[in-house]
């Protein structure tokens, strides 16, 4: 049995610490059978116990330790490391924000006091870390660094990427993308990494043919408002992708709530009239490629994709699909990652992806603050996507 640290920002209800550790604990539904997981959670640092902290009921009920230090935890109150895995979960809690409105969660503080811990005791394990690695790249990239100088696998992301497809695409590895369009809601750091990853996790699939691996990022820009609808009207993006990924939401905001009517978002003109501040994203790749995000908040609730492929007459689409609270079972999807890489000591897919969705999610914060476009010479980051989608399927 695996046995783990848990290192979290809060323990609340439905927060992210809540449903991760309870999957660890009493299982999940996964390919439609209950998965009992040979993991046992043994100890946990928690940073801040607001109102409604679980963290002591919680221990208690299930028989793990709370530890004041996160070396006590990684060691378990002794003096070597005893653990097979760690948990970064540093998602809510009160914290202070920069200029550019990002959250200054301490993961990478967090992980680093785990590497002083395997550098002291020679001894490393695995680690996931929730969300994105750092609101820095530099900080992100070193996380990643430790990993390959350590040798441990690093996991990390966000839920999209493993949740279920409606319908069930992969894209073929290594086909040509011709143009690729993401649609989500967002607007701030925490919630804007998530359309970011799923999108990233689409068009990673253009590489990785013949041995080509991603290659990074060489330039992005934000810009929000009716620049945006602008842009759309001369070409920047394709009303053809966003229409094919519309039409795969099942949550139209305006009158289908009202009175359950079927809108064309787009030919009505509601989209505009109900998205008062949309923005978008458009991404640069170094291998020539280009993409984009559009957060269209107060439109849809949805997550969804577009793109058109090489040789194709028609885009192929789908949606990101999020089951409701307070199950939230795509959480057990990425669960589910998190005990494949502690039982085999391989991260199913690699932490290069999460390290420049960050660094992209900074560029476009400092893109926006700046009112330009900026290259991102430090998002040459390569990495190989792997073979397989890891995407719940059934």
């Amino acid at each position: 049995m695996k046995r783990v640290a848990v290192v979290s920002t809060i323990y609340q209800y439905l927060k992210h610490t809540q449903h991760f550790i309870d999957r660890l604990m009493v299982g999940y539904p996964y390919g439609g059978e209950w998965i009992r997981p040979d993991v046992k959670v043994v100890s946990l640092y928690v940073d801040q116990r607001p109102p409604g902290d679980q963290s002591l009921d919680r221990a208690r009920e299930f028989g793990f330790e709370i530890y004041p230090t996160i070396a006590e935890a990684l060691r378990c109150g002794g003096d070597a490391l005893a653990v097979d895995g760690v948990l970064i979960i540093g998602e809510h809690g009160e914290y202070a924000s920069n200029e550019l409105n990002q959250k200054l969660y301490p993961r990478y503080e967090f992980f680093k006091q785990c590497v002083e811990v395997f550098e002291a005791d020679g001894r490393s394990v695995p680690i996931y870390n929730d969300k994105h690695l750092s609101y820095e790249f530099e900080k992100a990239n070193e996380m990643v660094e430790d990993g390959h100088r350590l040798g441990f696998p690093i996991l990390a992301g966000s839920s999209l990427p493993v949740t279920w497809r409606l319908p069930d695409l992969e894209l073929p590895l290594g086909r040509r993308i011709e143009d690729a369009l993401m649609v989500g809601v967002g607007s701030s750091d925490a919630m804007d990494y998530h359309v970011l990853e799923a999108m990233q996790c689409m068009v990673e699939r253009r590489a990785g043919g013949q041995g080509v691996p991603e290659q990074g990022v060489s330039a992005v820009e934000l810009i929000e408002g009716d620049e945006v609808w602008a842009a759309g009207e001369n070409g920047r993006w394709s009303e053809r992708l966003l229409e094919a990924a519309l039409s795969r939401a099942d949550s139209p905001l305006g009158l289908t709530e009202e009175d359950g009517r079927t809108q064309d978002l787009i030919g009505s003109g509601e989209l505009r009239r109900l998205c008062e501040n949309p923005r978008a994203y458009f991404v640069e790749y170094a291998d020539g490629f280009k993409a984009t995000m559009l957060l269209l908040n107060g439109a849809i609730r949805d997550y969804c994709f577009a793109a058109l492929l090489e040789g194709d007459d028609e885009p192929v689409s789908m949606q990101f699909f999020l089951t409701p609270t307070p199950n939230v079972t795509y959480s057990a999807c990425l669960v589910h990652k998190i005990v494949e890489m502690l039982e085999t000591g391989v991260a199913p897919y690699p932490a290069e992806r999460t390290l420049i969705v960050s660094g992209m999610l900074e560029s476009f914060l400092k893109s926006l603050a700046a009112g330009k476009r900026l290259e991102t010479p430090h998002l040459a980051v390569s990495y190989q996507p792997p073979a397989e989608s890891q995407h719940a399927r059934y």
